[in-house]
């Protein structure tokens, strides 16, 4: 079973840009971004969220959320608790575009979603200086 990689941010633009930049380090993974509210502004939504982990599920595949901002996790774990309880989705706790980047490339070799739960919330620990 492949994972799939729900990216959920409060910018289109941004969602879009980091999913850019970790499918170009992992081209064979799945990055979906799902960035601002319906009409175009900054915000999340949900019913594209709920589409986007429906659409992987779907696929067969397991599926990591990753959000940016506090109420991005309030709109994930919304969405989340109305799916079946054994859904295999999980919403990650890592910073987006490091947390982003290790899911992508984690997804892309094959790893189940404990595993690229795992090696996203590595990034938490990631020194910067």
């Amino acid at each position: 079973m492949s994972v799939r990689v729900v990216l959920l941010s409060h910018s289109a633009d941004v969602a879009r840009g980091v999913a850019d930049l970790a499918g170009q380090m992992a081209p064979s993974a799945t990055v979906v971004p799902v960035g601002g509210t319906a009409d175009g502004r900054l915000g999340t939504d949900a019913d594209a969220l709920e589409a986007a982990v429906t659409a992987g599920l779907d696929a067969g595949a397991e599926v990591a959320v990753l959000v940016d901002l506090g109420s991005a996790v309030l709109t994930a774990r919304t969405v989340l608790a109305d799916l079946p309880d054994q859904a295999p989705v999980a919403l990650v706790d890592a910073p987006f575009v490091e947390g982003a980047v290790a899911a992508v490339v984690t997804a892309s070799t094959g790893a189940a979603l404990a595993e690229v739960v795992a090696q996203a919330e590595l990034a938490r620990d990631l020194r910067k200086g």
